[in-house]
């Protein structure tokens, strides 16, 4: 009789910590994830799957607290981000009448063309669905080919996109806009003011002292275009800026 062999068709499913059994379960199904086993004693167990990829839940650690944001994390490798992301996001808004972009649970924001974006579930687990060409050396912003507020916004793409840290880009780009806003182009000003109003409402900080600054701004035609081409995903952004 032939021994056993190992063969290459293993298959990983992340085990994350699980807080709450009912709200990671109303978490989850409201984004479409379907359940195929529910278990709270002895201990937890849940087993859920979306599309090709499963998610496993147990136990969490005593003490854990799932504000930190450190719970547990995977990465689903997908084609193109594009479309989960729109998925989660319609799925948001048909439950829950909006989509959950600050606190806990949430989904990142995706800027067109990025290569990835996160969702943190009740727990404080971060799933991360990561496109699968996305560049093995990644620009982790800085670039020394740019400058003043340019490159401070680059470091803020970097900090929101690839390190889910949203209070550091924050402080960076306030930081930033002092020091360099006041020779920066408008354009690029504008972007900054924009980030910092989308950050602010995140965090639970007031974005009207940005919105005024915002709207104090002359642009031009020009302008506009590029300040939509960046950040047309926001869905107040016409609200944002100043009236033509």
């Amino acid at each position: 009789m032939d021994e056993p062999m190992v063969r290459p068709n293993e298959t990983t499913v992340p085990l994350l910590p699980c807080v709450s059994v009912e709200e990671s379960l109303a978490f989850y199904k409201a984004l479409g994830f379907e359940v195929t086993a529910e278990q709270s004693k002895p201990y937890i167990y849940l087993a859920l799957r979306w599309s090709g990829f499963e998610l496993r839940f147990g136990p969490a650690p005593e003490g854990l607290d799932p504000a930190r944001e450190a719970s547990g994390a995977c990465l689903v490798m997908v084609d193109a981000v594009a479309p989960y992301h729109a998925a989660f996001v319609a799925a948001m808004r048909r439950v829950y009448g909006k989509v959950l972009n600050t606190g806990l649970p949430r989904i990142t924001r995706y800027r067109p063309g990025a290569s990835r974006f996160t969702l943190f579930d009740p727990s404080g687990n971060s799933v991360v669905f990561v496109q699968r060409d996305e560049p093995e050396e990644l620009d982790y912003g800085g670039s020394k080919e740019l400058a003043g507020l340019a490159r401070v916004l680059d470091n803020v793409r970097i900090l929101r996109e690839f390190k889910n840290d949203d209070l550091q880009a924050f402080r960076a780009l306030k930081s930033g806009v002092r020091r360099h806003g006041p020779v920066a182009p408008a354009a690029e000003r504008a972007i900054a003011l924009c980030h910092l109003a989308e950050l602010a409402t995140i965090l639970g900080e007031p974005a009207g002292p940005w919105l005024t600054e915002l709207r104090g701004l002359e642009l031009t035609h020009d302008d506009r275009a590029r300040i939509e081409a960046e950040l047309g995903h926001l869905a107040d952004l016409q609200e944002w800026l100043p009236a033509k």
